[in-house]
């Protein structure tokens, strides 16, 4: 037993001082060959009693199997410094390296950003909130009926216990005046859901709405502050119109349009050749919705406001195809 750990103690340093693999075979073939070392003591094994036979023939096999993993691991490493040896050999280092593209933001996330920056500096606080949301939330606390068509199927995903993918930022103004005493002025921005998919529409897609409650609040000022954000936005002065229009939550409600700015309100395919383009709703806050958070009607008023992020990216930088913003194709991405 001695002798064969001194054995494994030689082979195991001459294994490790090795630096060529030719070199490695022939100790290997020297220890483990048919004529090797370790070889013919099991042949020697014959001229032992049983007992001893059979408890150095444990040994032997052990030690054979430590010299196996040893040199498979030897050859394993001397591969690999051959094969770095020789790939250093052939790269010129010097080269200057092909490197990748450099990243940058979504126009999505771009266009956020633009429309955030205009609110905040105006004092607007900015406010987030689940986009998985209670019926109350999305619908019944902003006054929508019970059979309104917005609560059906083929509009809103419904989860089984009766929840729902928030179909606008709107809740998030529900939950900020029930934990805000007025007056304030806020602004939600994120993603929404709604069952739709075509060139004008994604069934994910992002919106930012605005609230101000406060005393005296008219249509005006809402007015006012929205001609003044998209002559921030489009960088140009732009005209814009007022269209009565219906939202639950709302009253009055309006519809905002501006002179197309593609054809500057001469009229042309964008805008159906009526020189004007679909922008935001707006309108405000119905004392129902004021009631439910709480806040005296009679009191305070307010505005509220709600615009289509991919709407205004698609505007502002002349895309006609809403589902080229989650492709991800890299051509497409490149130009923002």
């Amino acid at each position: 037993m001695d002798s064969l750990l001194s054995l494994l103690e030689q082979a195991h340093r001459e294994i490790e001082a090795l630096n060529d693999i030719k070199g490695l075979e022939g100790l290997r073939i020297h220890y483990l060959g048919k004529k090797g070392v370790l070889t013919q003591t099991l042949k020697g094994l014959k001229v032992l009693g049983e007992e001893e036979r059979r408890a150095t023939g444990q040994n032997l096999n052990e030690a054979k199997a430590h010299l196996n993993e040893w040199f498979t691991a030897a050859r394993e490493r001397l591969e690999n410094q051959a094969l770095l040896k020789d790939t250093v050999q052939k790269i010129d280092v010097t080269l200057p390296g092909r490197g990748e593209g450099q990243g940058h933001l979504h126009p999505i996330t771009q266009t956020l950003a633009r429309v955030e920056q205009y609110f905040m500096s105006c004092g607007f606080l900015v406010a987030e909130g689940p986009e998985i949301e209670m019926d109350y939330y999305n619908f019944e606390a902003l006054n929508f009926p019970r059979f309104h068509p917005s609560r059906a199927l083929q509009d809103t995903f419904y989860f089984k216990d009766g929840r729902l993918l928030r179909t606008h930022a709107s809740p998030v103004q529900i939950r900020f005046m029930e934990t805000h005493e007025p007056p304030f002025q806020m602004m939600a921005s994120g993603r929404v859901y709604r069952c739709d998919y075509d060139v004008s529409h994604l069934p994910m897609f992002h919106q930012t709405e605005g609230l101000m409650i406060g005393k005296g609040i008219c249509f005006a000022e809402l007015k006012g502050i929205l001609d003044d954000f998209l002559r921030f936005f489009f960088e140009r002065p732009l005209k814009s119109r007022f269209r009565p229009s219906f939202f639950p939550f709302v009253e009055p409600g309006a519809e905002m349009d501006i002179s197309c700015i593609l054809c500057e309100g001469m009229g042309c395919r964008a805008c159906k050749h009526t020189g004007w383009l679909e922008i935001l709703g707006c309108g405000m806050v119905h004392p129902n919705v004021l009631n439910k958070c709480k806040v005296d009607p009679n009191k305070w008023s307010g505005f509220a406001f709600g615009v289509g992020i991919e709407r205004l990216a698609m505007l502002f930088y002349r895309i006609d195809d809403i589902r080229l913003f989650c492709e991800n194709h890299t051509r497409f991405l490149k130009q923002f």
